[in-house]
């Protein structure tokens, strides 16, 4: 089993291709482009860790139709286009395994969460978020946090082997303002 992250999909939400400068004619071309990706990668076996802003704009069947359509076990950790459904209850009964309102610990190391999290120089923690789509205020990749929007990850779920990778490769490069992060034991 594999763990992928994901955030901001934003399924059925028209506006999010200019607010975004996503590179999709319409809504319908946006929604067939995600679930295509997210398909090719991820396996009926997998975790997806699904880092808020599913949908917008959606009617409740409409959600349940998309979360059918993609493959995998999946967690979602709410954003702020999620709580508009209110009931998390609802979320899971949808097709979500898991839903949190909360920010979430996995992997001993890393904290998922839908908003960037503030975190110290002195914590050992790597906060994967979502939220800021491609805000230019934003990095891709910090010494305590790494973007999982999708406008930053090509629209495709990312596995946890490549942030790894990422924050390693982060870590090796001597002009990168990272510190070593603690790798699981």
């Amino acid at each position: 089993m594999k763990k992928f992250f994901i955030a901001d999909t934003h399924f059925n939400h028209e506006n999010i291709i200019s607010y975004c400068d996503r590179p999709f004619a319409n809504a319908e071309e946006m929604n067939e482009t995600l679930i295509r990706n997210w398909n090719s990668v991820v396996s009926r076996q997998d975790m997806v860790y699904f880092l808020g802003d599913f949908a917008c704009h959606s009617k409740k069947e409409s959600i349940i139709e998309v979360v059918a359509k993609l493959k995998g076990r999946k967690l979602l950790i709410m954003g702020n286009h999620d709580r508009r459904y209110k009931a998390s209850w609802w979320l899971k009964k949808s097709g979500f395994e898991e839903v949190s309102r909360f920010p979430i610990l996995v992997e001993e190391t890393l904290i998922l969460s839908h908003e960037p999290i503030f975190m110290s120089e002195s914590m050992p923690y790597v906060n994967v978020f979502g939220h800021v789509h491609n805000n230019d205020l934003y990095k891709d990749i910090s010494r305590h946090g790494f973007c999982v929007s999708v406008e930053r990850i090509n629209y495709t779920p990312i596995e946890l082997s490549e942030i790894k990778n990422r924050l390693a490769n982060f870590r090796g490069n001597p002009d990168a303002d990272g510190a070593d992060i603690p790798e699981r034991e």
